[in-house]
């Protein structure tokens, strides 16, 4: 049945689930990848993927994630308050601390900082030290991201699939 509830559940999953799908995708393709570039370009290339993301789409489903499983945990809570709303004030806690809140005060804070970098005027060794000490934090940050993502989502569907006995 499409109810408002259940059509608020699946936005939330699919949001959900793009955001996971990102995440993963960086950390097992681009991540590496980029890792292996040397200083320089391992930079440059931050420093331009830093400002592409920044587009309507990608906001569209990151903070449309975080307003939809809140806003879906709130449906079920009003409507039933049974473990539909555990399993999706988990996914929301999940999204909002351990993507949302690790984005803003990890990964964000670490981008600006890249961004201001003069790659121009560095030499070898600054770029090199730049790289590691930005990929180092950047990647730790982005795993815990990623694992809180993926258990969003396995929360959200395992909701979505769950039936309150009657």
């Amino acid at each position: 049945m499409f109810t408002t509830t259940n059509l608020l559940l699946l936005a939330a999953a699919l949001a959900t689930a793009l955001i996971t799908g990102l995440l993963y995708a960086y950390s097992c393709s681009v991540n590496p990848g980029l890792g292996r570039l040397s200083a320089d370009r391992y930079i440059a290339a931050m420093q331009s993927i830093n400002k592409a993301i920044q587009n309507p789409l990608f906001f569209l489903s990151f903070f449309g994630a975080a307003i939809l499983l809140p806003v879906s945990c709130y449906m079920e809570y009003r409507h039933l308050a049974g473990n539909r709303f555990y399993l999706l004030l988990a996914a929301s806690i999940f999204y909002l601390a351990g993507v949302i809140g690790v984005t803003v005060v990890g990964n964000v804070p670490l981008n600006e900082g890249l961004d201001k970098f003069n790659l121009a005027s560095a030499d070898v060794a600054e770029a090199a030290k730049e790289k590691l000490a930005f990929m180092t934090r950047w990647n730790r940050f982005h795993t815990i991201r990623t694992i809180a993502s993926f258990f969003s989502l396995l929360m959200v569907l395992i909701a979505c699939l769950y039936k309150e006995p009657e």
